[in-house]
């Protein structure tokens, strides 16, 4: 399982909200299922409707 927590965490060197979209991206094509978002990224490019925006494109990366 993702948790995005853990991803932000373990990724110091994200530096904005689209380094954390593709490094989503690649953790589903690498074969992540579950995606558990817990925390807001910090990031102050982060839409207003990240929840939604993550989730899409965890789901709608090519596996």
């Amino acid at each position: 399982m993702l948790i995005l927590s853990e991803v932000l965490i373990q990724n110091h060197q994200l530096e904005s909200y689209s380094d954390l979209i593709k490094l989503i991206q690649i953790k589903a094509k690498e074969g992540e299922m579950f995606f558990d978002i817990d925390i807001k990224p910090p990031y102050p490019d982060t839409p207003d409707e990240w929840e939604t925006d993550l989730e899409a494109k965890f789901t709608s990366a090519p596996k």
